[in-house]
């Protein structure tokens, strides 16, 4: 699998029009890598850009693979940036998520790495978890907060069809928090961590004062990426790609087998532009969006709509989600595609 990872990373990364940024390990647990095999992966890279102008480089990594040893490591191979999935600090519901790790681990884990130089990390969080209070949701924010982590990533529970959890929910086993609960949860969210001085730059992401996920905000930003490894998507401005999900296709690396492509038209611009867009603190620039194509009556009406109903304002050419816009994002930008 690295070797594939290096020859495809050989077959990329020459074709982007733009300088590259980020570098981001992530997609499954890729903080069970040894040395070695970053070595590999980082030496394949450096053959193409210069790793030192990285701005970011970024690792997905389980509280419980946080050991003294590994962090010695990804601080050798040059990691700069930790996102550590701690997820809650319930015991109970980490053993239903099929966590690893113990709530305790989560506290002590995040207080190692910072002992071993790593000042910028991130963490992530869960909310509308079943049988979660409103009370013991503060607490899990208070102790996040505790932590003097960097960045907080805060995501609502979804059930998706064919997981484990739709079948306990399916059986009434679990119970997912309601709307009204979920709406709450997030709202205290805001509140708190804003108060703590977080900037609220994304509807589920919180970062310090110059400590955004750059990676991230590229993603946001529409600009280009280049993901590697089995269903990576890539992105280039004007085509969607990305590789098959089967491991040993993957590896075989057959050219008409292992990704596929798909072509934007200026409407799927204009509808990603707006999606990602209004996720953000910034917004959507309304000159990048009537370059693409020149906005129609309806959409002009149902944008007036939003302003009227407290949901969303204009500032400064930027159509800007409000706090309670946020908890209706998906609408709001569905209502507002081509």
């Amino acid at each position: 699998m690295i070797q594939a990872l290096c020859s495809e990373i050989h077959k990329r990364v020459a074709s982007l029009n733009e300088p590259l940024e980020t570098l981001y390990f992530g997609g499954g647990t890729p903080s069970l890598l040894t040395s070695e095999e970053f070595d590999q992966l980082l030496s394949a890279i450096a053959e193409i850009i210069s790793i030192d102008q990285l701005k970011e480089v970024t690792l997905e990594a389980n509280p419980d693979d946080l050991t003294e040893t590994n962090l010695v490591i990804w601080k050798k191979v040059g990691i700069t940036r930790l996102s550590i999935g701690l997820q809650s600090f319930k015991e109970s519901d980490l053993l239903w998520m099929n966590r690893a790790h113990s709530a305790e681990e989560a506290l002590k884990c995040v207080s190692l790495a910072q002992a071993n130089g790593f000042q910028n990390i991130s963490v992530d969080l869960i909310y509308g978890l079943p049988d979660l209070t409103i009370e013991e949701w503060k607490k899990h924010i208070d102790l996040v907060i505790s932590m003097n982590v960097s960045h907080i990533s805060a995501y609502c529970l979804t059930v998706e069809e064919k997981t484990v959890l739709n079948r306990l929910v399916k059986q009434g086993k679990l119970i997912p928090a309601g709307e009204d609960q979920q709406s709450e949860q997030f709202e205290i969210l805001s509140k708190k961590l804003v108060e703590a001085g977080f900037e609220h730059y994304e509807v589920s992401n919180f970062g310090r004062p110059g400590m955004h996920a750059l990676h991230n905000s590229n993603y946001w930003r529409g600009k280009q990426y280049i993901g590697i490894g089995p269903s990576a998507h890539s992105y280039n401005g004007f085509e969607r790609r990305w590789n098959i999900s089967n491991n040993f296709t993957y590896m075989k690396m057959n050219a008409s087998e292992w990704f596929e492509v798909e072509e934007l038209t200026a409407k799927d611009r204009w509808n990603e532009l707006v999606l990602t867009g209004l996720r953000t603190s910034w917004g959507v620039d309304e000159e990048k969006l009537f370059a693409i194509l020149p906005p129609d009556l309806s959409f002009r009406t149902k944008l007036e709509a939003f302003v009227v109903s407290g949901w969303v304002e204009v500032n400064k050419g930027h159509i800007i989600l409000t706090l309670e816009g946020r908890l209706r994002a998906d609408h709001i930008a569905a209502e507002l595609f081509q």
